[in-house]
């Protein structure tokens, strides 16, 4: 599987899969937005706890699944068929074995967080779900080798369709966790049979010893990093679930859930783009510069006046949809991870060029210190400040990003500074724009329409105006390009 392609090639195949990435995004997060008002509304913080701790603890198993192999196959320059039939063989062992200590492990998990029936199912079919989609690693990963991305959000489209609009109905009658539980196996069986109609593979068995150990040279540090990133996100999430009880974890997870939506609509795509890309161009340093500062702008451009003017409005939105007042109290949650959703974006393109570069060592190491101050600061500041003790953590922990910009400025030569300075002026010009409106009009639905409007209008006048920059034509002609 050599990889022949021209940067060119490479540039136009990355374009089109960030952009089908985008669509995929978009489509799901309207769904997504319909399934989780309904959701929330239906549902008490309690349950949506309790949800966020059963997924928390699937991720947890996932780990232990992988050892970096799949990574390794997409790094790697060019890889064989032994390569794949190892990577195969040693996740399906790993899994099998995670799911049996899972199921051994119910009674435990029941009695230690007080997990009801419906929990317990809901925990089940996640454990189901995980082996099925795990039968799909390899024909994804010779997607992403291709870097067709454009035929895995096909998939993702038709598995989403398929979750959020199951969440829906059972929530509608009156399922509870259980629509959960349903919606996780038809999405996982259905995404199944779609992905290998699209790139087929006969599944293999077989280890070669040669293959593992050059998989894992580069695969186990990738894999601790990703394990460390378990401990300082899910773990300790479980952790909450169980000092602050399940409502408390709900109003997190739901004031978490909304400020991070952008950066996982927007990052997660770009990120998902650019391990694959940086990794065929890792030996051209000045492609690799220009590609990053570009990622940077773009990003800019679209998070922050994103960000901001959902911080600016959240409060007016929560009180003028049925139902959702008594979300509230997360409100004040939901600004500080609004914060730390801007600061953290901007590690994610540096840790996938580290990871592409074939520096997995360096994500490793901001990891390890990211996950110890993580779990040094969580506990004393919950003790402090109770519910407010993990967002404010991650406000501290996000804006260390600027020592992975420093870092990766070391090995790439890029302009961090004139890629930033100007949508972040900008957005700042449309924030106070927006406060005034928001100062002055009283209707709580005629204050959403008009910030909207007026705010985005402002925020494409100044750049376009103030700093000589048209998003719409810049777009064109990224495209063209």
């Amino acid at each position: 599987m050599a990889q022949t392609e021209t940067y060119s090639q490479i540039k136009q195949k990355s374009i089109v899969s960030t952009v089908s990435l985008f669509i995929q995004s978009g489509y799901s997060a309207f769904l997504g937005l319909v399934a989780n008002l309904v959701v929330t509304i239906i549902l008490s913080p309690k349950i949506f706890g309790i949800y966020i701790t059963t997924l928390s603890i699937i991720s947890v198993l996932n780990y232990f699944s992988d050892i970096g192999l799949a990574a390794s196959l997409v790094q790697k320059k060019e890889v064989t068929k032994d390569d794949i039939k190892t990577t195969f063989t040693i996740q399906q062992i790993l899994i099998i074995s995670i799911i049996g200590i899972g199921f051994i492990l119910t009674n435990f998990i029941k009695t230690f967080y007080k997990l009801p029936t419906e929990g317990i199912t809901l925990y089940w079919a996640l454990l189901i779900a995980f082996f099925i989609s795990s039968l799909k690693t390899i024909p994804s990963i010779f997607l992403e080798r291709k870097i067709q991305f454009q035929k895995i959000v096909f998939v993702q489209m038709i598995e989403n369709t398929i979750f959020y609009l199951t969440v829906i109905l059972f929530a509608f009658l009156k399922f509870g966790l259980l629509s959960f539980a349903i919606a996780v196996l038809l999405r996982a069986f259905v995404g199944l049979v779609v992905i290998y109609s699209i790139s087929f593979w006969i599944p293999k068995i077989g280890i070669s010893s040669k293959s593992l150990k050059k998989l894992l040279s580069f695969g186990l540090p990738f894999q601790a990093s990703s394990f460390l990133a378990l401990f300082k996100d899910d773990l300790i999430i479980l952790f909450l679930g169980k000092i602050l009880g399940f409502e408390a974890l709900g109003y997190i997870g739901w004031a978490k859930k909304w400020a991070e939506a952008p950066i996982r609509i927007i990052m997660d795509n770009i990120s998902r783009v650019l391990f694959p890309v940086f990794a065929r161009i890792q030996n051209n340093k000045e492609k690799v510069a220009h590609l990053v500062e570009k990622i940077i702008q773009y990003q800019t451009s679209l998070l922050t006046p994103i960000i901001l003017g959902m911080a600016l409005i959240m409060d007016k939105v929560v009180f003028i949809i049925p139902k959702y007042g008594k979300w509230a109290p997360a409100i004040p949650l939901f600004y500080l991870f609004c914060i730390s959703a801007f600061f953290s974006s901007y590690s994610s393109p540096f840790i996938n060029l580290f990871n592409a570069l074939g520096y997995a060592k360096i994500p490793f190491i901001f990891m390890t210190i990211w996950t110890i101050s993580t779990w040094i600061l969580t506990p004393l500041l919950t003790k402090l400040f109770g519910i407010y003790g993990f967002p404010i953590t991650i406000v501290i922990m996000s804006v260390s990003s600027i020592f992975v910009m420093l870092k990766a400025k070391q090995i790439v030569k890029f302009d961090l500074i004139g890629s930033v300075y100007k949508p972040i002026l900008s957005t700042i010009i449309m924030g106070i724009s927006v406060s005034i409106i928001l100062l002055f009009v009283q209707n709580p639905y005629l204050a959403i329409i008009l910030s909207f409007i007026f705010g985005s209008t402002i925020y494409f006048f100044s750049m376009k105006n103030i700093f000589n920059i048209n998003l719409i034509t810049e777009l064109k002609t990224l495209i063209k390009k």
